[in-house]
């Protein structure tokens, strides 16, 4: 088995002889601002990794790069932009999990990323936290699980087909409990619910609560991923709590419109590789929960369509109804 220094290592000569490699049309390549879409307001977890990352590609690629945000229609305009964009590599997209492989069992879609986007590189891997609102009067995940058994307890998740939302009906669904589900239009909202007792728990990302867990606001009852997470070393995992095959989390990944030039796409990913070796970078992402990822072109693609029917089924069985 590789260790993590090995493929690291793999990964920068790759990175560094696919640069060396490339012909004039991507050595040109951005001749102009690069646009990276985000499919939700500015001030999210996807708009807060976006720019990181695009600080960080522009020096990679030697070229300029803004994040532009278009939020709406359940993160599915952002989809939309990228998809009837120009292939040219002039405007991409940031997808998570949500739009990216949710969506499509969920809403009758105009572009499906699956037919309508190049995957050009995976960004990141981050974990969540379940969380429980000072009402609920619960200190381990095991005691809510017990609660929810004999009483339904109502979570909030930062919308429909959000990680929060599919996270938490994946965790009902294994743990044999009907939650009741009240969608926000961002975590923002329905962490100012969880606070006034309005929802009892949600799952969410870590850097939109561990303020507020840190100082007792409120209570970590357990992160998502298959590993504590090093910021709340004294949490333990879902998988630890009860539930041993449980895992999820929130993934961000670059894409482009369908039909990119293989030599533009091949910039692109060696520039996302050079990004995901930069220490500042790694050490903002495990501030987040987060870890670099390095699945590039078709193992992205493959990763996607994995995910794509791992949640479909969760969906399914759910029954999800979108209001």
């Amino acid at each position: 088995m590789l260790t993590f220094t090995r493929r690291v290592m793999l990964g920068v000569t790759a990175a560094t002889l696919a640069l060396s490699t490339l012909p004039a049309m991507a050595q040109d390549y951005p001749s102009k601002p690069v646009t990276i879409v985000v499919s939700y307001a500015a001030g999210g977890g996807t708009d807060a990794i976006a720019r990181v990352f695009a600080a960080r590609l522009e020096k990679a690629i030697g070229g300029r790069v803004i994040v532009e945000n278009r939020p709406g229609a359940a993160a599915n305009m952002g989809t939309d932009v990228v998809a009837k964009a120009d292939p040219d590599g002039y405007t991409l997209l940031i997808g998570n999990q949500g739009p990216m492989v949710v969506n499509p069992h969920i809403f009758k879609l105009r572009n499906d990323p699956a037919e309508t986007l190049d995957p050009i590189a995976m960004i990141a891997d981050a974990q969540l936290v379940v969380v429980a609102g000072p009402s609920l009067q619960v200190n381990s995940m095991q005691e809510l699980l017990e609660k929810a058994k004999q009483d339904q307890l109502v979570y909030g998740s930062a919308g429909n087909a959000s990680a929060s939302h599919v996270a938490t009906l994946l965790l009902g669904q294994m743990a044999g409990i009907k939650l009741k589900h009240v969608p926000y239009k961002g975590a923002g909202p329905a962490i100012n619910d969880l606070l006034g007792g309005h929802v009892d728990f949600m799952v969410t990302t870590v850097p939109s609560v561990i303020g507020l867990v840190q100082d007792g606001t409120l209570k970590a009852l357990a992160v998502t991923g298959k590993e504590r997470f090093e910021a709340l070393p004294d949490v333990p995992t879902v998988a630890e709590s009860g539930l041993p095959e449980y895992s999820a989390s929130a993934w961000y990944g670059l894409l482009g419109p369908k039909g990119l030039p293989e030599d533009v796409r091949a910039k692109l990913a060696a520039g996302t590789e050079e990004t995901l070796r930069d220490p500042a970078f790694i050490e903002s992402l495990q501030k987040d929960g987060g870890v670099p990822s390095h699945l590039v072109g078709q193992d992205f693609a493959d990763f996607m369509a994995a995910e794509r029917a791992r949640w479909g089924e969760v969906v399914k069985a759910a029954d999800i109804k979108v209001e």
